[in-house]
């Protein structure tokens, strides 16, 4: 049976990245897409993914509208880093419009195609997690009828890249981190700031996987060169936990979700979110003394095997 998968974005250069392994992989399935604000507002994280499966030539596959902002928290854009459009500021004239997106809106298409295919689908959450909180707040059962849940967000050494203490996805909306923690029970896998770091992939295969001769592999080279600028930036650079590398954030939950052989190490501890601190506001909490009597322990990923993940992001691009 292929693998069920809902992908929850902020479209922006590594979701798409995330999209493209995703769709070439012949044993997925993805049963929709929901849009979240995130890495730039929600109507340019639309028109992103629309721009993605464009490409891919997959318009088949569903969009939904999901939410334009934060349940509590301030609006926090990347703009900085992705590009003001969220994909490197190179419009395309052709982009597919608005009107393709499905008229059911993100949350619940999310409790109707999870309810649908109980204990089949594996959620992938690379946004802010507002749409998820939402879902569960709407109907609490959700988590039980998930196969998994993989995100990419928080952080396990309070190393930050958008405060001292916060990972972007997190920091964007903590209210709604903090809710998904709390109530989805169902298998969770959480790919960090930190890992993503750690096992960044080096510069000469980034450029190898970018030349290759296909639309494809010159989609991505055109949408990524911004952020392949700013990741040289000083600033950026001592926000690295280990060297310099290629480090596709979302792609590695994304992956880690399609290839169970992915992940060669994690561990499992039960996590929370920090939502008052002057400094760590957003910050996960991992909570090894068993302090906060939670009986849910999440897989915090480690290590992966490189070479498959390499393998899986040059398929992507063929």
């Amino acid at each position: 049976m292929k693998k069920k998968l809902i992908l929850d974005l902020d479209t922006g250069v590594d979701d798409a990245m995330a999209i493209m392994v995703a769709l070439a992989d012949p044993n997925v399935e993805i049963l929709g897409i929901t849009c979240s604000h995130g890495n730039t507002p929600l109507e340019n994280v639309l028109k992103n993914t629309l721009r993605v499966l464009k490409v891919c030539n997959r318009l088949d596959i569903p969009v939904y509208r999901g939410c334009a902002e934060p349940l509590l928290a301030g609006k926090l854009h990347a703009g900085d880093f992705h590009g003001k459009d969220g994909m490197g500021d190179v419009p395309d004239a052709d982009a597919p419009g608005l009107e393709l997106l499905q008229k059911e809106k993100a949350v619940q298409a999310m409790i109707k195609i999870i309810s649908e295919n109980p204990e089949e689908v594996s959620l992938v959450a690379t946004a802010p997690l507002t749409n998820l909180a939402l879902a569960v707040k709407l109907e609490p059962s959700l988590p039980k009828k998930l196969k998994a849940l993989y995100i990419m967000g928080g952080n396990t050494e309070s190393r930050g890249n958008t405060t001292v203490c916060g990972e972007f996805n997190f920091l964007a909306d903590p209210e709604a981190a903090h809710i998904v923690l709390d109530c989805y029970t169902c298998p969770t896998y959480i790919a960090t700031w930190e890992f993503s770091c750690r096992n960044s992939l080096p510069w000469s295969f980034c450029e190898t996987w970018l030349a290759q001769d296909t639309d494809k592999a010159r989609f991505v080279e055109k949408i990524s060169r911004h952020t392949r600028k700013m990741v040289q930036t000083e600033r950026y650079q001592k926000e690295l936990v280990a060297g310099p590398g290629f480090n596709s954030c979302d792609t590695y939950a994304l992956a880690a979700a399609i290839n169970d052989t992915l992940v060669t190490e994690s561990e499992q501890v039960a996590v929370s979110v920090e939502l008052a601190g002057t400094h760590t506001r957003g910050m996960m909490v991992l909570d090894y003394m068993g302090l906060l009597n939670k009986k849910h322990k999440a897989f915090i990923m480690k290590k992966i095997d490189s070479e498959k993940f390499k393998k899986m992001l040059m398929d992507a691009l063929k």
